[in-house]
């Protein structure tokens, strides 16, 4: 029998990179998906690629009315959702002195305000279903110093406490939920690109890498999505080949 097994998934910025491995792998174990984004052009296309009734969905996870609208539609095409990966975020390459307001809240507006309301829309419709898996999409940069990526480090910390937070909160109320985040190294994907791209018109000297693969961070999504995790939460799950013990790496 598949891992997932008809199992309902919602995952954001799921158009590309780590969203769109985690989509599709999951679906691979039999997963019903949806995935969401701004981008729609892209999305579409992710969408047909995974094939197999995969949906996608425009999403700005940074307003609280675009979850509502999300989350109504999951429940109403498929009466429950069983997990949620809140993965969408994005990065400005800035120092604690070079990173505006505007820097600070757009980070935080799609990664740290996205992530809450995930959270708390997901166990809210969890709840009602007798449980779930909550999968949030923190960083090496929200377990150690990154000083050119400040704002985007500061949401990856958020992310983590509210991981644990939540977690608790939902083993202390019996809810069935379980709430984990993922701290990946350097993956391949488009945003890290962008960033060692903005790094290096910087100047900075780098250690170069071999890159992860999308894939190595969505077989994770997949343990956490299945039963096989069903007495985890409120862990975090470090994938970086030794990134977090190492000097000179790029988070991802």
């Amino acid at each position: 029998m598949s891992r997932l097994n008809d199992k309902v998934v919602l995952v954001t910025g799921g158009a590309s990179g780590l969203g769109k491995s985690g989509a599709t792998l999951m679906h691979a174990e039999g997963a019903k998906v949806i995935i969401t984004d701004i981008n729609d052009d892209l999305g579409k296309v992710t969408a047909q690629e995974i094939g197999g009734g995969a949906l996608f969905v425009h999403h700005d996870v940074s307003k609280l009315t675009e979850w509502d609208r999300v989350i109504d539609l999951v429940i109403d095409r498929y009466g429950r959702l069983d997990v949620l990966v809140n993965n969408a975020g994005i990065v400005v390459v800035a120092d604690v002195e070079k990173t505006t307001l505007a820097d600070w809240r757009s980070v935080h507006g799609v990664g740290t305000d996205g992530t809450f309301f995930g959270i708390q829309k997901g166990i809210g419709v969890m709840r009602n279903a007798g449980g779930g898996s909550i999968i949030n999409m923190s960083s090496l940069a929200g377990l150690i110093g990154y000083p050119l990526i400040f704002a985007y480090s500061a949401s990856k910390g958020a992310i983590r406490s509210m991981t644990k937070s939540a977690a608790v909160y939902c083993a202390q109320n019996s809810l069935g939920i379980r709430v984990n985040s993922i701290h990946p190294g350097t993956i391949a994907t488009p945003m890290v690109a962008g960033f060692e791209s903005d790094v290096e018109e910087q100047g900075e000297e780098r250690i170069k890498l071999l890159l992860g693969e999308p894939d190595d961070v969505g077989h994770m999504m997949v343990y956490l999505a299945s039963d096989e995790s069903k007495f985890v939460s409120g862990s975090e799950f470090v994938i970086d080949s030794t990134a977090s013990i190492t000097e000179g790496l790029v988070p991802g």
